[in-house]
């Protein structure tokens, strides 16, 4: 396992791509939206706070679901249409080693987004830290873990690179609308709300938005997550083929 780790490892920093959208991009937006003057100034739909304030957990689930749905499907069913995976069976190392080692470097990437966005906008903009850390941090690590059981899902459901990648850059879109890319889920209109907070990151936004307030995330907003993650990941084990 330390072996296919430090492999992939390597393999991965090779990539500059994949490097500078996962850790670097949601840092970029977060700065390139600091410079609209509006969004610098207290709203009071908003409770007195700030658009780039509602931005900072905005961008790191920018992060989670790039590297969830975007970035390693391609990896995995790659691996897999070139047959690697099948002749690693054949050695002493599993196939789900070489599985681990991507989930965990994909979220590890995504957690290090998270912690350079929250310095960023702490540095740069004067946005507040977390003030429920413990109900940030479950927040956040229940929507990374959402975000790499969607993505192994996708590997499972679609043989080959080329499919993945597609499929996967629609999920992107569609989950980049969710978490209140193009508008924070906290000022979309009520209706439009409500249906976004069954999705798995626009609860996540939510329940960060609350953390980062101050309060324990809702339990409902957690659930959601948390139930995404657990049917995603399901289906991952069920539909997830080495070969």
């Amino acid at each position: 396992m330390a072996a296919v780790l430090a492999a992939e490892t390597r393999l991965f920093l090779r990539e500059p791509s994949s490097l500078f959208w996962i850790l670097a991009f949601p840092a970029v937006l977060l700065v390139i939206l600091g410079f609209v003057p509006a969004f610098n100034e207290p709203e009071e739909g908003l409770g007195n706070r700030r658009v780039i304030d509602l931005y900072v957990p905005v961008s790191i689930l920018l992060a989670m679901i790039m590297s969830g749905l975007q970035a390693m499907p391609p990896v995995l069913a790659g691996y897999r249409e070139r047959g690697i995976l099948r002749r690693m069976s054949a050695t002493p190392v599993r196939p789900s080693a070489l599985l681990t080692a991507q989930i965990a470097l994909h979220g590890v990437a995504a957690l290090a987004s998270a912690v350079l966005v929250v310095a960023v906008g702490r540095i740069a903009y004067d946005v507040p830290l977390p003030g429920h850390l413990p109900g940030y941090a479950l927040a956040l690590l229940l929507a990374l873990a959402a975000a790499l059981a969607l993505g192994a899902t996708i590997t499972g459901l679609f043989r080959t690179a080329k499919a993945a990648t597609a499929v996967g850059s629609v999920s992107y879109i569609v989950m980049m609308f969710t978490a209140g890319v193009w508008v924070p889920v906290q000022a979309m209109p009520g209706t439009l709300r409500r249906v976004v907070e069954f999705s798995p990151f626009g609860s996540a936004a939510q329940a960060l938005g609350e953390a980062a307030a101050g309060q324990w995330p809702s339990w409902s907003h957690l659930a959601v997550v948390a139930l995404w993650t657990l049917v995603a990941g399901y289906a991952a084990g069920r539909v997830f083929r080495w070969q």
